[in-house]
């Protein structure tokens, strides 16, 4: 069974910079795509950066240029590389493994395994 948890969220000022991780443990860690959301209360979880088993990438609109997502095969872990942080990335920050390939990492519904989250607060 796939086993996925986060680390490395907390608080940091606008303009800096996080690095999440994601531990990912089970087999099948390797031969799916993984990807990070996030989700604010009261609002719908939103896929922001997914990573094919090919090593393609692919970003929310909202992330690009200033996310980057990245895996260390090796740790079977997962990075996501937050810089230029804004308030409005404040979200709780989840992992996902065993996702659909192409553009099913988007889909929450898509993606078998999730981590319990982690906070990330952006001060103004």
């Amino acid at each position: 069974q796939v086993q996925v948890k986060e680390s490395g969220g907390g608080s940091v000022q606008a303009g800096g910079s996080l690095r999440l991780s994601c531990e990912c443990s089970g087999y099948t860690c390797s031969r799916y795509a993984m990807a990070w959301f996030r989700q604010v209360p009261g609002q719908e979880r939103e896929a922001i950066a997914g990573l094919d088993v090919d090593g393609a990438t692919d970003y929310a609109d909202s992330v690009v240029g200033r996310f980057s997502i990245s895996k260390d095969h090796a740790k079977s872990t997962l990075y996501l590389q937050m810089n230029s942080l804004t308030p409005e990335d404040t979200a709780m920050y989840y992992c996902a493994a065993e996702c659909d390939s192409g553009s099913g990492w988007k889909i929450p519904s898509l993606c078998n395994d999730w981590g319990q989250g982690i906070q990330v607060t952006v001060l103004s």
